[in-house]
């Protein structure tokens, strides 16, 4: 009698834990994904998909190209990232504020300049929605779209800059030049996600002193490198 009890305790304690578990979210349950599209940009679609612990994905698409004008061919892009903290909690944040991007985020503005179709989209145990716009109606979400683009920047001169450091190490200079400017002006962030390709270039003997420094001056804004996936 003692042990059927026993038995009984145990799946009772089992099965309050596996309701338990079912009713609790797992970290990470929840997810937002960002989507670009612009026919005459260079990638013409990516899209950053995160969960709630700041790891994502990363793909992208190029346009047509026939001869680009720097050497250097576009080519797709599918690489996990991390996320900073605070533009991953303030996306998760802004999001189930505003009905998990189930709202009408566009403005009505009709005057302005097409800068790509974006598409904002939620999926969580707590709900779901997206929203798509060409510019968006609340200065916030703009903001946010702002610097996602600024993340898809980073990784898109990352991947250019594992292109140069193999077929065109005269345009590093240059490039390094170009995205030290665009992080300065806050066009670039989340420079983690790009160290191995800087670390490539740092250590580099075959590339010019000044170029190394340009590398070593980047790998100085790192916080700390990213975690892999």
């Amino acid at each position: 009698m003692r042990i059927q009890m026993a038995l009984v305790s145990v799946f009772l304690v089992l099965a309050s834990a596996s309701a338990r578990a079912q009713a609790t979210p797992t970290l990470g349950s929840s997810h937002i994904v960002f989507t670009f599209d612009h026919p005459q940009l260079q990638p013409s679609h990516y899209t950053i998909s995160v969960d709630e612990t700041g790891a994502g994905q990363y793909a992208s698409k190029p346009g047509p190209v026939s001869d680009p004008t720097d050497g250097v061919f576009p080519t797709p892009l599918d690489r996990p990232i991390l996320l900073n903290d605070t533009l991953r909690g303030d996306l998760f944040r802004y999001a189930r504020a505003h009905d998990f991007f189930a709202t009408n985020c566009s403005t009505t503005k009709t005057t302005l300049a097409f800068t790509g179709n974006k598409t904002l989209s939620y999926t969580g145990p707590d709900g779901h929605g997206s929203c798509t716009f060409v510019w968006a109606e609340d200065p916030v979400l703009a903001r946010l779209v702002d610097q996602l683009g600024a993340v898809a920047f980073t990784l898109e001169e990352g991947r250019r800059l594992e292109l140069e450091v193999r077929h065109d190490r005269l345009g590093l200079d240059a490039e390094l030049a170009s995205l030290q400017d665009a992080y300065k002006d806050k066009r670039a962030s989340d420079l983690p996600n790009i160290a191995d390709q800087l670390h490539a270039i740092a250590e580099n003997e075959q590339v010019m002193d000044r170029v190394r420094k340009r590398a070593q001056a980047l790998l100085a804004q790192c916080d700390s490198r990213p975690k892999a996936n």
